[in-house]
């Protein structure tokens, strides 16, 4: 059964999910981990959430929702951190994470953007993000209303 529910980078299983994700080259998790430390990134202001993924109790997946700080349009937010460990990949956790972010968010977000690697285009498309042109600092946008 998965459990979605607040995190931060202090809960039991953070630093196995950091490990998996640095493993495979990926960065996104450390960087949740250096903002939140350093107090740029705790996911505070209005609108914003950082959501863990359990499967029992193991941390399976990581993703949050912040105001945009690339778009200047000031009902702009941006899907942030989203990693899914490999073992949990392919059983709904990304689809239920991204769910879990969008709800709500309409209330003081008109989209969120994202930045995604090429490799996680297919997943975002799935969801309901569509494909911006190339250049910027976002390569999908979900519109919420």
């Amino acid at each position: 059964m998965l459990t979605l529910a607040a995190l931060d980078p202090g809960a039991a299983g953070f630093s196995a999910l950091l490990a998996e994700s640095q493993s495979e080259g990926h960065r996104m998790v450390l960087r949740l981990a250096e903002n939140w430390a350093n107090g740029s990134n705790r996911f505070i202001r209005p609108g914003e959430i950082m959501l863990g993924a359990w499967s029992g109790d193991v941390l399976v997946g990581a993703c949050g929702r912040n105001v945009d700080p690339y778009d200047p349009h000031p009902r702009a937010g941006r899907v942030r951190h989203l990693y899914v460990a490999q073992r949990a990949r392919r059983d709904g956790v990304g689809r239920a994470l991204i769910l879990a972010i969008g709800e709500g968010a309409s209330e003081h977000f008109d989209y969120l953007n994202t930045n995604a690697p090429e490799t996680a285009f297919a997943f975002y498309e799935r969801v309901g993000f569509v494909r911006l042109e190339r250049g910027g600092h976002a390569t999908h946008r979900l519109m919420l209303v």
